[in-house]
């Protein structure tokens, strides 16, 4: 089978598709909760907020970030978030699998095969912490 890249749509599109209203409608801010009242049993135990933001496309690729937002009262940089992309990618409460394909959808159509990317967290300030998301749709 022979897999060519799909165009994506312009930078204006695209940032109107992922607008911030319709990125939190895909991944809720109440899905930080229930992440934490699966891995703890306690949703307050949880240091940050989670948040989804568009940050680009380029070379065929949707780029997104997971925001790490400080709770109060917590300490982020306490929380080892430094391992939280292997655990981003398999837990079933954040499904990334099942956002990537919903997000290429948004963006390529019916694709046929959609790839995603969890990079290593970076540091942006001490109270914010964010997880890069590449995206990439092909289709046949």
């Amino acid at each position: 089978m022979t897999t060519t890249s799909f165009s994506l749509p312009s930078p204006e599109t695209l940032a109107a598709t992922f607008s911030p209203e319709a990125l939190s409608g895909l991944f809720p801010a109440a899905r930080a909760d229930s992440f934490f009242e699966a891995m703890f049993g306690d949703a307050s135990e949880g240091a940050y907020d989670i948040s989804l933001v568009f940050a680009g496309a380029g070379s065929g690729e949707l780029r997104f970030e997971f925001r790490l937002h400080q709770r109060p009262g917590h300490c982020l940089r306490c929380s080892l978030t430094y391992g939280l992309p292997q655990v981003f990618a398999r837990h079933p409460v954040l499904d990334v699998k099942g956002l990537a394909a919903e997000l290429a959808a948004m963006a390529c159509g019916d694709s046929t095969s959609v790839s995603f990317e969890l990079d290593a967290t970076q540091t942006l300030a001490p109270d914010l912490h964010v997880i890069p998301l590449t995206v990439r749709c092909a289709g046949a």
